[in-house]
Parts: C-alpha cells; structure tokens; sequence
C-alpha cells in the first residue's frame, strides 16, 4: 500500500468516525440551536464547556457558516475575533499577581497559560472538526490578505502561525516521490501549484515525473490527506547547467540517471498560502539530498537553477533611491536593459555583459534587505538554508516571465553537504553570504 493509499484509507475511516460522533452531536438541542445564532455567537458557544460530540458539531457548523461569508464579511469576523477573544485581562492579572508573591514553577505554568489568548483556544477547538486543519489553513490565506489594509490583524495571524509552526512540525511531514504512477487528482495539483515554471499540460508533466532523469518530492501532512504543502522538481544532469530551457526542452534525450553526476533543483513551489512563514524547504532540500545519494551513489554535485525574482523591481527602485552600493554605471545600465526589454531588443544586450554581471551580483551579495540578509527572496531562502551562491546565467530564461522578472538572468546555489551547517550559521548571525570565487570576481 502506497503512502497516498494510505492516507486516504485514514482519511476515509477518521472522517467517518468524526462524521458519525458529528452526527451525534447534531441531535443536542444546543447545536440545534447554534445554527440560528450569530457567527461571533457560535465561537463563544464553542468556548462553552461541553461535551465533545457537541463541540465537534459546533466546529463544523461554524466553518460552514464561515465559508457562507463574502469578502467583506470575512474581514469583519476577523476584527471581531481579534477585538473579543484576546487574553482574559482579569485571570492574567490575578496570574501575575500570585507569581509576584509566590515565583514558584506551579504559579509560572498558571501564569504562562493564563496570558494566552482565547482565540488561540477557539482556533484548537475549531480544528476538532473534519478536515478543520484544512479549514485553518484556508482561512489564514484569507486572513492574510486582509493585514494588508488591517495591520493591527498581524496580532491575531501570530496566534495562527504559533499553532501552526507545532502542528506542522517535522514530525508530521512525510516525504513522498511522485512519479506517473501517483494518483491523477494528486499529480494535478503539481500542476495547479507549481508557481516557478508553468506546466501547461499532462504531457508537460509526465515529462518532469516519468522520464528515468527526472525526480519530484513532496512533504505532505497527514491532516491536510492529498494536499501537497511543498515540492521540489529535480534534474539528473550530467553537468551543471546555465539556462532553463534545456532541462524543460520537450523533445530532449533523457539521461541515463546513473550516468548523472549533478542533482539540479530546478523548482521548489510552496502549495499552502495558509502557511507562509512555516519553513519546510531547508528540511526537504537535505531530506531529499540524502535520498539522491542513497539512490544514485555517483553523484557528486547538488546545485539550484534558480531564478532571481526581485531583481528588476530592485533595480528600477534605485531610479527612483539609490542604495549606497549602486553606482552611476549601474543607474545607466539599468536604463538600458529597460530601454532594451521594452524594444524587444535585450537578449543581444545579456550576451557577455559583465557590467550587468556585476549588477546581479552587488544586488545578491552586496544590497541588503531592510530587515536584515539577503533583498532577494530566493536567496534569502537557499542562504538560510546552507547553500553558495555559485554562479550568474545572463540568459538563464529567456522566457517573457524571466525577461519581466530579472531580465533573464538566473543563477546557481550550492549545496555541499559538509559545509551546510556552516554556511547557515554564517549567514544568519554574522549577515555574510557565502560565494563561490567565481562570483566574488565579478564585485572587483
């Protein structure tokens, strides 16, 4: 029985002993009566206590009263729950005050548990429901959207993601290879999520998890059942590449895998917007890598093709407000790959532009985020995870998505195992990016 089979054959039988406790619970009176109530009413009713049955019906029905709600609605129920189900004011100050006259181990726990908010309690109860992990997850997305207009809802999106980071902890995660033999309503997903380089059709897809040079993992959880939270897509190569039309080419010979000497992740796509800020990419990447090497012996090099998504908007900012690292060579130039991209004229300009090499790399190695690392959002993720900046592609994607987003160019991590640790630490507690000597020339 495969992972996939499992998780439905648990799925199938925990969702029928939920439904029938649910159908249980909907013969109580109170719950009978929920449905009529308003929905701030229906979360104070699930705080009451009482018996689970109940409880659980409860969940359910305020869920479906949530999905009932348009736009407008939504961002209101979010306010109200931030407004009504904050920390119990008096039980914390009676908290402190015993902790004050007595520091005892038993008064912390009180005090600790005392200071938490209610609507931490609602979303635990919330997630008694069927399928109500889910339910969270979906309903974060939303919320998030909405701390855009409403900053003030970041206090109640900390509550999500304290959960969520227990919930979703490595523990939970089940790494699964998907190849053609994976359930259809599964590999179409892939498909819906990968958010780096479109699939546009089955075949596409078959290409990227049949052919023998290819391999796709991906973390899934088991209360979120066939809803991937992570994947990577990887290429058996034997050579490093510097452009990604050649490993997506649709008529290209495969490799015979145990001829590759190079693992290229050429893709990594987070599936769940709900859980933004709960990291599974520097657990997979090593996971995966481990897995490679068990299965092919030979190979020696594992490296990214990545692309370079905040480049251009980074550029075209230092029109506008130069950093202190841009110079007026580099202001000039970034009026001319823009005057070029605009007369469609720029792939002639990538061709051995060193002076546009040496923009990337001050933008990967020299600029910094206003919060500290990398500005680059990809480079901020394979830095903290271990990996060097290796190498710069001019013409890494020519495609219109490429060509918009960074004018082209893509560029190499990589990881090497003994050095993963190291790197890391470097980069997160003395803000240095690790790079290849090949990069730091291009800064001189």
């Amino acid at each position: 029985m495969t992972m996939f089979q499992l998780i439905d054959t648990r799925n199938g039988l925990l969702s029928d002993l939920l439904t029938r406790v649910t159908d249980i619970g909907r013969s109580l009176d109170s719950v009978i009566k929920q449905r009529e109530k308003p929905l701030l009413e229906q979360c104070e009713g699930l705080l009451d206590k009482n018996g689970e049955a109940a409880s659980l019906a409860k969940a359910q029905q305020l869920l479906k009263h949530y999905d009932e709600l348009n736009d407008e609605e939504k961002g209101v129920f979010f306010l109200e729950i931030l407004a009504n189900f904050g920390t119990d004011n008096a039980a914390l100050e009676k908290a402190i005050n015993n902790w004050k006259s007595d520091s005892s181990e038993a008064n912390a726990r009180v005090l600790h548990f005392a200071s938490e908010p209610r609507s931490q309690i609602l979303l635990r109860r919330i997630n008694q429901a069927p399928n109500g992990t889910l339910a969270l997850v979906k309903m974060r997305a939303d919320l998030l959207r909405f701390t855009r207009t409403h900053p003030e809802l970041k206090i109640l999106d900390q509550d999500f993601a304290h959960l969520f980071l227990s919930w979703f902890n490595r523990g939970f995660l089940k790494l699964q290879t998907m190849d053609w033999g994976t359930p259809a309503n599964i590999l179409e997903k892939v498909i819906a999520y990968e958010a780096v380089h479109e699939i546009s059709n089955w075949s596409a897809l078959r290409q990227r998890v049949a052919d023998p040079d290819r391999r796709l993992y991906s973390y899934f959880h088991p209360a979120l059942g066939i809803e991937p939270l992570i994947f990577v897509q990887v290429a058996l190569t034997d050579h490093v590449p510097g452009a990604i039309a050649p490993i997506l080419e649709k008529q290209r010979e495969p490799l015979d895998p145990e001829k590759a000497t190079t693992a290229v992740f050429y893709s990594i796509s987070n599936c769940q917007t709900g859980l933004k800020g709960i990291s599974f990419g520097n657990f997979l990447i090593k996971q995966v890598v481990e897995n490679l090497r068990e299965e092919f012996p030979k190979l020696e090099t594992f490296i990214t093709l990545s692309p370079v998504p905040g480049l251009r908007r980074w550029a075209l900012q230092q029109l506008e407000k130069p950093d202190a690292v841009t110079t007026a060579e580099h202001l000039e130039l970034i009026r001319d790959l823009e005057r070029a991209r605009l007369e469609g004229t720029l792939t002639s300009l990538l061709e051995n532009n060193k002076a546009f090499k040496n923009l990337v790399a001050t933008y990967l190695v020299s600029a910094r985020s206003p919060r500290g690392g990398a500005t680059d959002p990809v480079s901020r993720f394979h830095l903290g995870n271990g990996a060097r900046l290796e190498d710069i592609h001019l013409q890494g994607d020519v495609s219109e998505n490429g060509l918009n987003n960074s004018w082209g160019c893509m560029v190499n991590y990589q990881y090497r195992i003994s050095d993963i640790e190291k790197n890391h630490e470097t980069y997160v507690n003395a803000d240095k990016i690790i790079t290849s000597s090949a990069v730091k020339s291009l800064l001189k």
